[in-house]
């Protein structure tokens, strides 16, 4: 007769590879069941965009298999993610498990582009995701969308977000008076919209919130660094140099902030030849790869040069929506995979710390 006890030690063989922990430790094996050799769980994975999300399940079956004498095996697969920021420490947005800064050194690198398709692979996968749109003097997030007509309303004193396909959506450019006006702003204006579009819109119920923040290091991604806690920055550049090199400050500003890096993603980073499949670095090569190394932050992927992205974000039609199946539509969900597992990473890191801070010491201190 197999026992709970047997069952949990095969379990504890298992590893998360990106946590690098067993999962009966991290509390993933749930409602656990055994009657009589039959046997049935529930996993729970960290989040439902895990890249090891079936290794993780394969590894499972297989420990199980090892116990012979189990007549019946029942196993339910399902995803909870992570809380990667202190929620305790930001009661306005309590219903944000993980908030990820898309930044960038310079413009002209595609950072709205990848943060829109960002957005969607998560969401594709199952996760429950939010926009905003952070580039208050020039908002391009409704225009991507499709959404020029598109608006916000309020109820009880909170926005209410946009939705695109179940995205919820906030930005500025949804304003119809600001529509073909440059916005003219000083800084404490822009912070004061900022915070406003963060805490006093009824973002709900969201696993990850991308902020697509301005280029540069001004006054808004100061503002998101220092008005609530956020899981962490993803730096977007491409392969040149005078990208890596801009893309470099706006890493040191987050550093010095104590702001976490969740890695850096490289952005039409090749071109794929349509006749022979060969890849073209046409931009150069390497230029994120040298920041990951430089850094020691996660390079999570490059997303490859392409004429449909370009002419999708103009008229409105994402290619993570027309083209799912494309090259650069599996190279933002690959990148999307690993930004989900590092926002895990940075989630248990925190948790450990949190343990450790109420763990008191084995032995007393003596004068």
């Amino acid at each position: 007769m197999v026992g709970v006890d047997q069952v949990l030690e095969k379990l504890s063989t298992v590893i998360d590879p990106d946590l690098k922990k067993d999962i009966v430790s991290m509390g993933m094996i749930k409602d656990l069941e055994l009657n009589d050799n039959n046997l049935k769980f529930t996993l729970e994975l960290t989040t439902p965009a895990c890249p090891f999300n079936v290794e993780i399940e394969d590894d499972v079956r297989k420990a199980i298999g090892e116990l012979k004498e189990l007549k019946n095996f029942d196993m339910k697969v399902t995803a909870k993610v992570m809380e990667g920021r202190s929620l305790d420490a930001d009661t306005s947005m309590a219903t944000v498990k993980n908030i990820i800064g898309v930044a960038s050194g310079k413009g002209g690198v595609g950072k709205s582009t990848v943060s829109l398709n960002l957005a969607l692979a998560l969401q594709q996968t199952g996760a429950k995701v939010g926009l905003l749109d952070a580039d208050i003097y020039g908002p391009s997030i409704p225009l991507m969308l499709g959404m020029k007509s598109g608006h916000m309303e309020v109820e009880d004193n909170k926005l209410q977000p946009a939705k695109y396909n179940g995205l919820q959506v906030v930005s500025f450019g949804f304003f119809a008076e600001q529509s073909h006006q440059a916005a003219i702003y000083r800084g404490p204006i822009i912070s004061g919209i900022l915070k406003q579009f963060l805490v006093d819109t009824n973002w709900s119920d969201l696993d990850y919130l991308i902020v697509d923040l301005p280029p540069g290091t001004g006054d808004i991604p100061l503002t998101l660094a220092q008005t609530i806690p956020i899981t962490g920055i993803l730096v977007v550049t491409t392969p040149q140099d005078v990208a890596s090199n801009v893309a470099v400050k706006a890493i040191s500003m987050f550093e010095k902030l104590n702001v976490p890096i969740i890695g850096v993603v490289e952005n039409m980073s090749h071109f794929i030849c349509p006749s022979c499949n060969d890849k073209h670095y046409i931009f150069g090569d390497g230029g994120a790869q040298k920041i990951s190394e430089q850094f020691k932050i996660p390079f999570l992927g490059e997303i490859p040069l392409n004429s449909g992205i370009m002419s999708g974000s103009d008229l409105g039609k994402p290619i993570m929506i027309t083209s799912p199946d494309s090259p650069s539509a599996i190279a933002f969900r690959t990148s999307a995979k690993n930004i989900a597992a590092q926002c895990s990473i940075l989630a248990a890191k925190m948790q450990d710390e949190m343990k450790s801070a109420e763990t008191p010491e084995d032995t007393p201190k003596t004068n």
